[in-house]
C-alpha cells in the first residue's frame, strides 16, 4: 500500500519552542492576506494538516478552529473547508488589536540598537516581501506621509 502525504498549499516549518497551532495560524493567515489562498480555494483537512506537518488530528481541529473563529475559514460539512474573504476588524479597534505586538517589535528593535527609521524601513521590506509593492493599503504609507484620500487630498 502506498500512503502520500498531501502538500499544503502555503509553507510551515514547525519550530521547536513555540505553539505549533500558533505558527501554522500564523503561515495560513499571512497565505490568506498575502492572496496564496484565495476566497473560496479549498482549505487542507484536519488529517491532511496533521499528516504533512506530522502533528496529533487535535492539533489540526484547533488550527482550523481558531482560522474559524478568526473568519478566515468557512467549514461545510460533508463538503470541505474553505476560505473566506480576510475579515477586516472595525476601525476604531483595527489599531488596538496591532498594539501589543507593535510594543514587542519596538523594544526588540531598541535592544537590538535600531533606531525608529531603521525599524519603520525593516517594517516596510517586510510588507513588500509579503504583499508585494503594488498592495500599499490604509491611510498612511510606511515613510509616514499620507496616502491620497478619495478626494485625492494628502
Amino acid at each position: 500500500m502506498v500512503h502520500s502525504i498531501p502538500v499544503l498549499p502555503f509553507p510551515v516549518v514547525i519550530q521547536p519552542g513555540e505553539s505549533p497551532v500558533k505558527q501554522v495560524v500564523f503561515a495560513a493567515t499571512k497565505a490568506i492576506l498575502a492572496g496564496v489562498l484565495a476566497k473560496g480555494d479549498p482549505f487542507p483537512s484536519v488529517r491532511e494538516l496533521s499528516e504533512s506537518l506530522k502533528l496529533h488530528p487535535n492539533t489540526g481541529q484547533k488550527v482550523v478552529a481558531e482560522l474559524v473563529r478568526d473568519g478566515f475559514l468557512e467549514v461545510h460539512p460533508g463538503v470541505g473547508t474553505f476560505v473566506t474573504a480576510a475579515p477586516r476588524a472595525p476601525d476604531p479597534e483595527r489599531r488596538r488589536l496591532l498594539q501589543e505586538s507593535v510594543e514587542q517589535i519596538v523594544v526588540e528593535a531598541r535592544r537590538l540598537g535600531l533606531g525608529q527609521e531603521e525599524l519603520i524601513e525593516t517594517v516596510a521590506e517586510s510588507w513588500v516581501e509579503v504583499f508585494g509593492a503594488e498592495r500599499l493599503t490604509g491611510t498612511h504609507h510606511a515613510r509616514g506621509g499620507a496616502l491620497p484620500t478619495r478626494r485625492g487630498k494628502r
